[in-house]
């Protein structure tokens, strides 16, 4: 289905490697097929040297002739970079955008352009193990649905969903998820070393335990405070930690911080349409 499509990426940073590296490897497109923009010359360097794609700090010239054109910038030059490119798509290709807050009706005035995805992924990607959220305008073809889900599929588990809020929701929960985890793990990891484990023990301790649990818990299919009430002992060592958790506010705390995420991303919306 991707195989004979010619790729272009408008921004070459860490979640336009991961669909490349998912393109390439899993999706059967060779690197002669994609083209990604940015604007370090080294950086396209090192994909090249990598996937073997092809690169520019050019956006006009890395779309030309493209199919799918991938909108993976930051969003506070999303705007300028929409305006360069603007009328120069080619009518029938997909317009694939990443980028966090751009809704689809901005992205489809300013680049003059109907066929346009809208998603959200995230890191995990890199190894393909992403979680991608994603809808569409209603303008896009069922043949162009399918590529757009095909290429998501290609680094991980991908979900539409009918309606485009819901894009913002998914940028605070599993977009910037990934962050609230490391975070977790990390001060698990300093709490190991506080109590007397190397490093390298307790990273290892950390890792295999939160890997463990995810795995147990998508394979139990039971509710979460189910799972977790299995390990918890009345007075024992769960039930104590436990204790502190919930005094310290730490569901309040998650809560609210991805309030603000979700905020944030709808904020970043309404600045790329301005």
């Amino acid at each position: 289905m991707l195989q004979d499509v010619h790729f272009a990426f408008a921004g070459s940073g860490v979640m336009a490697e991961a669909m490349i590296r998912g393109l390439t490897t899993q999706a059967g497109v060779t690197g002669n097929r994609i083209t990604a923009s940015g604007p370090r010359a080294e950086r396209g360097e090192e994909l090249r040297a990598k996937y073997g794609v092809r690169t520019t700090t050019d956006n006009l010239a890395a779309i030309d002739g493209a199919r799918i054109v991938v909108l993976s910038v930051k969003p506070q030059v999303l705007h300028g970079v929409m305006e360069q490119i603007a009328g120069r798509i080619a009518p029938d290709a997909l317009v694939l955008s990443i980028v966090a807050g751009a809704r689809i009706e901005a992205i489809e005035h300013t680049l003059l352009h109907k066929s346009v995805v809208r998603s959200m992924p995230n890191t995990p990607a890199q190894i393909g193990l992403g979680m991608t959220v994603w809808t569409c305008g209603a303008d896009v073809s069922q043949a162009h649905r399918a590529q757009a889900q095909a290429v998501f599929a290609s680094f991980g588990e991908e979900v539409y969903v009918d309606d485009e809020r819901y894009l913002d929701m998914a940028t605070a929960l599993s977009g910037t998820g990934p962050a609230y985890v490391f975070l977790f793990m990390e001060a698990m990891v300093d709490a190991g070393v506080h109590m007397g484990f190397s490093r390298r023990v307790a990273e290892q301790l950390v890792h295999q335990t939160v890997r463990g649990s995810v795995e147990y818990a998508r394979q139990a299919g039971r509710h979460l405070a189910t799972l977790r009430n299995q390990v918890t002992s009345p007075g024992g060592t769960s039930a104590e930690a436990l204790y502190h958790i919930e005094k310290g506010g730490l569901r309040t705390v998650m809560s609210r911080a991805i309030w603000a995420a979700y905020q944030k991303s709808r904020k970043l919306g309404r600045g790329v349409e301005e």
